[in-house]
């Protein structure tokens, strides 16, 4: 593990999650990173000081002052300590605090002193995170330059499903090695990829499209980013925005823009990612006005759209990597293998609409990775991020093969 020696500072705040700081300490303690833990007041209603300080090999700060001597725990000196801040979990309230600077809690206090990386990994009931207030203070915390953990999708503690759950202790540890370890192989390495939807019109108001969030491209442009890549994101329609230093933005709307947009740069890049769920067809005419409804039935021409990835991937030079996606609904590995040769990938990440929890919308994915050796890699059920995560190694490891 590339967390050894690594000092990590752990942030606990109010929420039921924070049970799970425990296995979270164990396993970076396992990983031989040294850690302190920082907990609000909140949180030792949910788990004991005791219980981290035991595992941690530390003392568990909760206050600014260590004893009645008036002894203090220096937040400055715990912030420039540092190498990697953690804030796990990090409810709507420390997110709050954290985006305005409202300092009034010794672990507010050693974030705004940090000098080094600081993630935050949310957890909270559905609503609380999808509030838009959670969702500007996340966006206020990305543009600072914070990297953040996306919660899990399953069952919260009020009994509804739905995002919220704090990420697994395994899951956020893997991250948090993946950063420390991939930064020297990604740095300066240019990465393209392309994500969501496209919309093809019909008339003024009225368009084809498709399902796809884009949740996935972005989570994978995000972790390159992280790792020091350059990114060219081809973004089609989604709510979804990033503010990553690393990473630049080309808005387009239907699939002849998206061909242009990444033809444009597909030479100058070393991996091709193609991510988004682009429109096979596009209507042949559209029309200047609103169609106006008329009869019991209507016709669309369609026109064939340019297959992206198969075009670009025949243009392939050596030493660059295209990689592709397949969402199936039936015969998957078959269609993959199909599309894997054809458009002259090196990889091909499959998921399949039968598996719960996969494909378009879900904050959680399940992938089987395919090379051109016709290797089949298959990863469990996980948040998009971890899956970006599992996308990310593959290709830093074929980057230390060469």
């Amino acid at each position: 593990m590339n967390l050894k020696g690594k000092k990590i500072l752990l942030g606990v705040s109010g929420s039921i999650a924070a049970y799970k700081s425990a296995l979270l300490v164990r396993l970076l303690v396992k990983a031989q990173a040294e850690v302190k833990v920082v907990m609000t007041e909140s949180a030792t209603e949910f788990i004991t000081p005791l219980t981290l300080s035991t595992l941690s090999k530390n003392p568990v700060l909760t206050s600014f002052t260590k004893n009645e001597a008036g002894e203090w725990n220096n937040h400055v000196e715990l912030g420039i300590w540092a190498d990697l801040m953690v804030v796990a979990p990090a409810t709507a309230k420390t997110l709050s605090k954290c985006a305005s600077g409202h300092c009034d809690d010794l672990l507010t206090a050693v974030y705004l002193s940090a000098r080094c990386p600081v993630f935050f990994a949310p957890a909270m009931d559905v609503d609380m995170f999808r509030h838009p207030s959670t969702r500007r203070n996340i966006e206020m915390l990305t543009a600072y330059g914070n990297h953040f953990i996306s919660p899990e999708h399953g069952e919260l503690a009020s009994g509804l499903i739905g995002d919220g759950r704090l990420a697994e202790p395994e899951n956020i540890v893997q991250i948090l090695n993946a950063y420390v370890s991939n930064r020297p192989i990604a740095a300066a390495k240019r990465v393209l990829i392309t994500a969501g939807p496209t919309v093809e019109p019909i008339d003024p108001v009225r368009f084809i499209s498709n399902r796809s969030s884009g949740k996935m491209g972005y989570a994978i442009a995000e972790a390159f980013a992280d790792a020091g890549a350059l990114v060219t994101l081809v973004s089609g329609p989604t709510q979804l925005r990033t503010l990553h230093p690393n990473i630049t933005t080309i808005h387009i709307e239907t699939a002849a823009q998206m061909f242009d947009a990444t033809q444009a740069h597909f030479e100058s890049h070393d991996v091709v990612i193609f991510a988004a769920a682009v429109a096979d067809y596009t209507p042949r005419h559209v029309a200047e006005q609103k169609i106006k409804k008329q009869g019991e039935s209507m016709s669309l021409d369609l026109a064939k759209t340019t297959d992206i990835a198969g075009t670009l991937g025949q243009l392939k030079k050596p030493g660059q990597l295209a990689i592709g996606f397949a969402l199936e609904t039936e015969n998957e590995l078959g269609h993959a293998l199909d599309k894997l040769t054809r458009k002259n990938f090196d990889y091909i990440v499959l998921n399949s609409l039968n598996d719960p929890g996969a494909g378009f919308a879900h904050d959680t994915n399940k992938i089987t990775v395919i090379d051109k050796e016709q290797h089949v890699q298959q990863f469990d059920l996980k948040s998009k991020e971890a899956v970006a995560q599992d996308i990310l190694n593959i290709v830093l490891a074929k980057w230390s093969e060469a």
